[in-house]
């Protein structure tokens, strides 16, 4: 079973249940949120290991949102939209998400992003803090824990 919680951030009904009906088919545990102010709740409640967050909420922009998340978590975002406009991109991307989807998308696609950002976090966990102050190139190797 796959263990990564999944906070689906999705105002459309239709769209919410295929990314959840998509989750649990492949044994993904996931919360959902209809709107931005549920989404902060959830977030801040539950901590999920990875948010798919819409930008078109009905209370709150997504950007903001993700700009809310990133004062206090570093949790991978990643958005989904129908905002296709590079600006759009840009600015989500800017403010903190990891990745962007454009609507309409496949739920093939979704998977596969979701399974980068899980081996993403992965690595992290496996990094031990000795290991993510030092920056080893060749001959080179920089400790930035010395100073």
């Amino acid at each position: 079973m796959n263990k990564s919680l999944i906070l689906v951030v999705e105002d459309d009904t239709s769209v919410r249940n295929l990314i959840t009906t998509t989750l649990k088919t492949h044994e993904y545990r996931y919360l959902t949120a209809p709107d931005g102010q549920s989404a902060i709740l959830e977030t801040s409640s539950h901590n999920p290991d990875i948010v798919l967050l819409d930008l078109g909420l009905p209370d709150i922009d997504g950007v903001e949102i993700i700009k809310k998340i990133r004062t206090w978590s570093n949790m991978p975002i990643i958005v989904i939209s129908a905002r296709s406009e590079d600006t759009d991109k840009i600015d989500a991307l800017d403010a903190g998400a990891d990745d962007y989807l454009t609507k309409p998308f496949s739920v093939e696609e979704l998977l596969a992003r979701l399974r980068v950002t899980q081996r993403r976090l992965s690595m992290m966990q496996k990094v031990s803090p000795a290991e993510a102050v030092v920056f080893v190139n060749g001959k080179l190797r920089v400790d930035y824990a010395a100073g």
